[in-house]
């Protein structure tokens, strides 16, 4: 009887669980959707020469980054995935808010500058998990970067 109880209580809490990491993920993504929004008019491009080199008033790097990690219920999922194969798509949106987060971050830095556009834009990602020799977390950093411009309206 003490077994079923503890199966019943394990399972309630990964559903429990479930949902609430569904519930946070979907309001960040909301978050997102309203931040993005605010940066519009602040355009991210990956093109190294968009603006005559004479139009431009002055540039300065900036950049976002952001470090995730996947839940257990994610990491479980996924191992199952990798013995079977697949798409891993609680991961895809964990790091699809993670990117979307970094470049906001780097917009938002743009925007302090007072820039008109952000060129060169560029993205990495690295596993963190081999620095801090922990191989279950799955954490990862991804670092948005670019070059903010400020450009000459007279």
């Amino acid at each position: 009887m003490e077994n079923l109880i503890g199966l019943i209580f394990t399972v309630g809490l990964i559903v429990v669980a479930y949902f609430v990491g569904k519930t946070i993920e979907n309001r960040h993504f909301e978050a997102l959707k309203a931040r993005e929004r605010e940066f519009l008019d602040l355009p991210s491009l990956t093109t190294q020469h968009s603006y005559d080199e004479e139009g431009i008033q002055d540039c300065r790097l900036v950049y976002g980054n952001v470090v995730i990690s996947g839940d257990y219920f994610k990491m479980v999922l996924a191992a199952l995935l990798k013995f079977f194969g697949g798409r891993i798509v609680g991961y895809e949106s964990l790091i699809d808010r993670a990117r979307r987060e970094a470049i906001l971050r780097m917009q938002a830095e743009a925007r302090q500058f007072g820039a008109d556009a952000v060129i060169n834009t560029r993205f990495e990602m690295s596993k963190l998990d081999a620095m801090t020799q922990n191989q279950g977390t799955g954490m990862f950093e991804i670092l948005v970067y670019g070059t903010a411009i400020k450009v000459n309206h007279g």
